[in-house]
């Protein structure tokens, strides 16, 4: 219930913040757009570490077994937010001029005008942030380990894999054998359940994702 409820909060949260930023970042009139992409750009060629973000999400945040330590490190990712940009270059300014000329504000105009054109790449961003919180075990080992009802399925079924590899390992060092002991049988039943709810939702977007990725890719 964890990994649904990360996975649906974190898509939703995500898809609204890097629609917007998306779209102010191809603006016309947003001065900044070009210093705003080569700081987002860049940010993704260099990280500060992993001693700096833990102790950013733990002293200074304040968030140790929060489920906001797991929700917001994945929220800006910056190839998402210039495949955005990217995809709504490819909506005619003449839309956000006719909404202006209407008396319509900047929010109106995004809710009512660029978000509905922008379907295929809601989808395609929508589905890599659902794979990214649905999959994440890592932020949860770090930030969320005395919390054990906090953790997601994928966490979950991360450590039923490393205590029965180390079972083995353990069984097999007091030469001890153990034919019932499951093994691959164990990592194919995981991958079922973890990949499960992605195959059943995929089909229902895949117009909007391989159109919204082609855009994406193109424009520039």
């Amino acid at each position: 219930m964890s990994a649904a409820a990360l996975t649906l909060a974190g898509t939703a949260i995500g898809l609204f913040i890097v629609s917007m930023t998306g779209y102010a970042l191809q603006r016309r009139d947003f001065y900044f757009k070009n210093g705003i992409t080569f700081y987002i750009y860049f940010t993704s060629l260099f990280s500060a570490g992993l001693v700096p973000f833990y102790l950013l999400i733990v002293q200074t945040l304040k968030l140790k077994d929060n489920y906001l330590a797991v929700l917001l490190p994945l929220l800006m990712n910056p190839w998402l937010i210039i495949l955005m940009k990217n995809f709504t270059k490819a909506i005619p300014h003449e839309i956000t001029e006719s909404g202006k000329i209407d008396g319509a504000g900047d929010f109106t105009i995004f809710f009512r005008l660029i978000l509905p054109s922008m379907k295929p790449a809601l989808a395609t961003i929508g589905l890599f942030l659902a794979l990214g919180y649905w999959n994440e075990w890592y932020y949860s080992s770090l930030f969320l380990g005395s919390q054990v009802s906090y953790h997601p399925l994928q966490y979950h079924l991360y450590n039923v894999i490393n205590k029965v590899a180390s079972l083995k390992n353990s069984l097999a060092g007091a030469n001890i054998v153990m034919t019932d002991l499951p093994g691959e049988t164990l990592k194919m039943a995981t991958a079922v359940l973890a990949t499960g709810p992605i195959i059943f939702v995929y089909p229902f977007v895949q117009k909007y994702f391989v159109a919204g990725l082609t855009v994406g890719a193109v424009k520039g």
